[in-house]
């Protein structure tokens, strides 16, 4: 009976297990550690913290292993370790032949400096050189996790100090973009896995407080730097960008809290005056452009860091900010006539109380905005000339002249700001390519109204009519080219909403919505080109064919896809719906019938499906979904401005503010008349001397040599002592941070044990 099947209610027999002492002995599995009876009364006495005890047990059993591990990997030293048992640590490291591990880890992890003090010394009495390197069979660390490298990751100042003085150091890992030797020879040869976990931890290990601080002097521009490069890590290494953009977000948070710890604007002139990490010398604030260089947004729309931008703008013009919105609007329109006598004052009296007050930041983006009114209203007088007898020369409106020296000065101010600043930084802001195209255009449209003037003058015809005119005549070239730099120009107001709270961040959010649409362009062009590249001909054949039905009504077939343009236009237009619907009918030509007269309409249905599902489905796939998918985007772009709008709107501010720091006090055309100013500050260029703006009317001029001037060398001298008052200050908020969250646990652990006991009293009072 025992072999025979049993049969469930159901019908369906179950088949018994056989009863075979092979199946049911247990199969070989993981082997891991296993502690005898002895040895785990070892460890309780160990975890018990009574060192006699565990003497006399050691004492009694002689031979012992004392560096039994549990299945965990645990010994009884780490025991002790975890338990800040220090008599206990003292104790077993006197053992002969005690194993260490990774011991050292795990204290440095728990901040223990004595017990990782005594654990050291008897490392390096067993072998010194493995102080400075991982463990290899570490069930908690891997293998290239060091002393220092764990220090400085859990950010213990005091254990860094130790290791350092020690001799530990951290060899920076190199970016993934370096193809040195030895990065060639590592790439070839390791694991990648194992090569990039171990860039990120000694970029987490490099990157923490407490080591840049022990590492540099100048923890700011480390911490831009390191943020700069993480940021670049994050894009290079996709697997790990959210680990790179965390530590890069961090590090610049340290530096923003740096600056939050200084109490004075003697300390924060003092760190935004140093010029280390940047070839500028032009800024009076090496220390702000550098920040604006790396997009530091948080340091720079911190308030202690504007209060000194806001009282370099301002200089000492202070009622400024008193006067209400209409006077302020009114400024530029009234210094359209006091142009003159600043200019005439900057030749004659550079050193004028008055001239000074004209050169402060500020005032210099007045005149350059009371400039750029005019230069407005003359390209509008000359762009709204009647053109109806226009005769085939240039215009005579007696404009042109004073047109071509505002250009003129235009175009010297960009090359002044150039030479300044340097082509990397000037050609990395679009409103400089705005500039460089719209001038560009300017240019062009004199040149051709020259060439018109060469024409008319060697080959007459000035009276010919315009329609006559050949499509490419000079005079209709510069006229087109006029047309879209006056366009462009009158768009550079919006530069100007930059320093408006509410338009500002308008501009700021179209910027970045610009760059949404460039993103999906690549999506636009890639379905339009797959669409007009299967359609471009497909309806070639009715070109131009006519029907005509029984009433008499005529239908012409529509040019939508008969060849390559005119398919690209019709599914261009139809993303702004403005394609007609007709643009996938099919029209074919009367036939001729039976009888005289007589015509046969054909149709060609099939065709004309094909083409009506393609256009749709074009429709679908652009307008319903990547035009809603554009829009969703824009407006995310738009509440992510929002969101962060006192930090977006300030670094923009303050990106306008950098560019009239350093522009000349003389706004164009006037800047062409030379001053003794811009005299000497040419000279000294020539001479190898590098101008530094002051904000005034002058511009001073530093050596490139360090220590040239007593203000550098001061600034050398109080700049490492202000770091170190400012990072003590730093570690004694953050400790104090640690310090109430700390208790804030305690405080919780402790209600909660309350509600426990209470509960337990509750209940024994009910039964």
């Amino acid at each position: 009976m025992a072999d025979q099947h049993l049969a469930p209610p159901g019908g369906v027999p179950y088949k018994r297990l056989h009863q075979d002492s092979e199946v049911l002995m247990p199969r070989p599995s993981i082997i891991l550690p296993h502690l005898q009876e002895s040895e785990k009364k070892f460890f309780e006495l160990v975890t018990a913290g009574d060192v006699i005890t565990v003497k006399e047990y050691l004492e009694a059993n002689r031979g012992f292993n004392i560096n039994c591990v549990n299945f965990q990997g645990v010994s009884a030293l780490l025991i002790a370790v975890q338990n800040h048992s220090e008599p206990m640590v003292e104790f077993l490291l006197t053992q002969p032949g005690i194993d260490i591990g990774d011991c050292i880890l795990h204290a440095i992890k728990d901040n223990q400096r004595k017990i990782l003090e005594m654990l050291l010394e008897k490392l390096s009495q067993i072998a010194p050189s493995l102080e400075f390197v991982g463990v290899t069979h570490s069930t908690d660390f891997p293998d290239y996790i060091t002393p220092l490298i764990l220090a400085a990751q859990c950010g213990h100042y005091e254990i860094i100090e130790l290791l350092i003085q020690r001799g530990h150091v951290i060899t920076k890992p190199h970016p993934p973009s370096c193809r040195c030797a030895d990065c060639r020879v590592h790439l070839e040869r390791d694991d990648l896995l194992h090569a990039e976990s171990l860039r990120l931890n000694l970029y987490r290990a490099v990157s923490n407080p407490a080591y840049i601080c022990h590492s540099t002097h100048d923890p700011i521009l480390a911490a831009f730097q390191l943020s700069e490069e993480l940021k670049e890590c994050s894009k290079l290494v996709p697997e790990f960008r959210v680990a790179y953009s965390e530590l890069s977000n961090e590090i610049s948070n340290f530096a923003v809290d740096l600056i939050a710890c200084c109490r004075s604007t003697c300390e924060m002139e003092l760190i935004l005056k140093q010029h280390a990490g940047t070839e500028s010398y032009i800024y009076s604030l090496p220390r702000l452009a550098l920040a604006m260089d790396y997009k530091q947004k948080t340091f720079v729309a911190h308030p202690n860091t504007q209060q000194i931008v806001e009282a370099t703008w301002c200089g000492d013009w202070h009622e400024y900010k008193l006067k209400s919105a209409a006077v302020i609007y009114l400024y530029p329109v009234l210094r359209i006539f006091t142009l003159p006598i600043i200019t005439l004052m900057c030749m004659v009296m550079p050193n004028h109380s008055l001239t000074k007050h004209w050169s402060i930041p500020l005032n210099k983006m007045i005149s350059h905005v009371s400039a750029y009114l005019v230069f407005l209203v003359l390209i509008f007088l000359e762009s709204n000339m009647d053109k109806t007898d226009q005769k085939r020369k240039p215009p005579n409106s007696g404009l042109e002249p004073v047109i071509m020296v505002f250009v003129a000065g235009n175009i010297w101010s960009n090359i002044r700001m150039l030479a300044f600043i340097g082509p990397k930084r000037y050609f990395r802001k679009m409103w400089n390519w705005h500039a460089l195209i719209s001038n560009s255009l300017f240019v062009l449209t004199f040149l051709f109204w020259l060439a018109s003037y060469l024409d008319a003058v060697n080959n007459g015809q000035v009276d010919l009519e315009r329609k006559y005119w050949h499509h490419l005549d000079p005079l209709l070239v510069a006229e087109g080219t006029f047309a879209v730099a006056t366009i462009m120009t009158f768009f550079k107001l919006i530069f100007f909403c930059r320093l408006n709270y509410y338009l500002g961040p308008l501009q700021i959010s179209l910027g970045k919505m610009c760059a949404d649409m460039a993103k999906y362009f690549v999506i636009f062009a890639i379905i339009i080109i797959s669409f007009t590249a299967g359609l471009c001909r497909f309806y070639q054949y009715y070109d131009g064919m006519v029907q005509v039905d029984e009433n008499g009504i005529k239908t012409q077939q529509t040019s939508s896809f008969v060849d390559f343009a005119s398919t690209l236009k019709t599914f261009f237009w139809a993303i702004l719906c403005m394609s007609a619907l007709e643009s996938a009918d099919v029209v074919i030509e009367n036939l001729p019938g039976e009888g005289p007269g007589a015509t046969i309409i054909n149709t060609h249905e099939f065709t004309e499906t094909v083409g009506y599902i393609c256009f749709a489905l074009f429709e679908v796939l652009i307008v319903v979904m990547i035009l809603n998918m554009l829009i969703a985007t824009m407006s995310s772009t738009f509440q992510r401005v929002l969101d962060n709008l006192d930090v977006e709107w300030t670094f923009g501010k303050t990106d306008f503010y950098l560019e009239y720091m350093l522009q000349s006090t003389t706004p164009p055309p006037f800047n062409l008349i030379p001053t003794p100013a811009g005299v000497s500050v040419f000279i000294e260029t020539m001479n190898g001397v590098r101008p530094v703006d002051k904000g005034q009317s002058t511009v001073t001029c530093q050596r490139k040599h360090p220590g040239d001037t007593v203000e550098k060398s001061m600034h050398d001298m109080e700049f490492p002592a202000l770091m170190s008052l400012i990072v003590q200050r730093y570690f004694r908020e953050k400790d104090e941070a640690n310090q109430d969250a700390t208790e804030m646990d305690l405080l919780r652990q402790e209600i909660h044990e309350l509600k426990a006991l209470l509960s337990d009293i509750i209940a024994e009072k009910e039964t």
